[in-house]
């Protein structure tokens, strides 16, 4: 991955040339963050030069899509050439039709993101089973921890998996046969921890506990996420994100700290290198 652009160290892995490295945004709670994660995401990689298409499970919300959408339409009204991915929402009737979708679009890029839906279909658990990263943002509450785990409620130890964790398990299990039956990597399930800015500390402190405890049984990664901060929800009806430097106007000190949160995010998602020649080595 290009190493001016957010200074990323070098990555052992790259993206095999028709096979795109999968992304899988998938929490079952609403309210998490989850499709501004995605499509955050989504626009930082291609500013990074990545070819980047997307996948939007919801037909009837549309969030990812619906941000794309705004996204052009800004670009055609104002004239811009601005990094945008291709975003497309899924319509067909099986899973299959969705493991098609897949194969054919990942053949002419680099990454390929998922937004599933926050609930729990089969067209979801598909979308899980074929993640290379999967990513759960959730909000730092022990709500929406229990979707992961339930703890105790005096010493907040953790006691056992949730429904999300096991369906997690069980789609790493049957994902095993595919890493050596299509040579794709072992997912990586990583839980971002959204809005952490107006957690009480002692809370934060607890869940972090947990979390970690959790991450030793089940095997992912924690990472901070994005705060709660108005500007995402602002920039919804443009389509623009806090990488569009020069097109959003005077931004203050809480935005260039939300730019670098987003840069974070995306270093600490590990993803593997790509080979582009016309890849963009600056973020405009």
């Amino acid at each position: 991955m290009p190493a001016a652009a957010f200074d990323e160290p070098a990555s052992i892995r790259t993206v095999r040339e028709g096979q795109a490295h999968r992304i899988v945004f998938a929490n079952e709670k609403g309210g998490t963050g989850k499709s501004t994660t995605a499509v955050h995401v989504a626009v930082a990689l291609s500013y990074l030069g990545a070819r980047v298409a997307s996948i939007d499970l919801d037909p009837r919300q549309r969030t990812v899509h619906r941000y794309v959408e705004n996204r052009l339409a800004t670009l055609e009204k104002r004239g811009l050439t601005l990094p945008t991915p291709e975003c497309e929402v899924f319509r067909g009737d099986t899973t299959g039709d969705l493991v098609a979708m897949i194969r054919r679009i990942e053949a002419t890029c680099d990454f390929l993101i998922i937004d599933n839906p926050g609930r729990d279909d089969p067209f979801a658990r598909a979308a899980v089973e074929q993640a290379d990263t999967l990513v759960t943002p959730m909000n730092d509450s022990f709500v929406d921890f229990d979707l992961i785990g339930q703890v105790d409620a005096e010493t907040f130890k953790v006691r056992k998996l949730s429904f999300f964790a096991e369906l997690i398990w069980e789609a790493r299990m049957k994902r095993s046969r595919m890493t050596i039956e299509q040579q794709r990597p072992e997912m990586d399930w990583i839980v971002v921890r959204n809005r952490t800015g107006h957690v009480e500390a002692k809370n934060q402190a607890r869940l972090h506990k947990a979390l970690n405890e959790m991450s030793k049984r089940v095997g992912f990664r924690v990472t901070q996420g994005l705060s709660e901060r108005v500007i995402y929800r602002e920039l919804f009806p443009s389509g623009l994100t806090l990488l569009d430097k020069g097109h959003l106007g005077e931004l203050g000190t809480s935005h260039l700290v939300a730019r670098q949160e987003l840069r974070a995010l995306v270093k600490a998602l590990n993803l593997p290198e790509f080979d582009r020649a016309d890849a963009q080595l600056e973020v405009a």
